[in-house]
């Protein structure tokens, strides 16, 4: 059947999102989430910030979050 004879719009993408872009995304967190490694490395790095040099600018883009803005 030919489908794009009957619909010019196949294959196209309509509204918000990109499907195949969060697809990817999907795929690749599930990939890292999966290695339980890599995971630790990110987690130690995460509270290592938040002791760090970094941490106040990390609680003010939290706060800012939290009231829904950007930071």
């Amino acid at each position: 059947m030919a489908e794009n004879a009957e619909n010019p719009n196949a294959g196209k993408e309509f509204g918000e999102g990109n499907y195949k872009a969060a697809q990817n995304f999907r795929a690749a967190q599930e990939e890292f989430a999966a290695d339980k490694q890599q995971v630790e490395a990110k987690a130690r790095e995460a509270a290592d910030a938040l002791d760090g040099a970094e941490a106040e600018e990390l609680e003010q883009a939290e706060a800012a979050a939290r009231d829904g803005h950007a930071a």
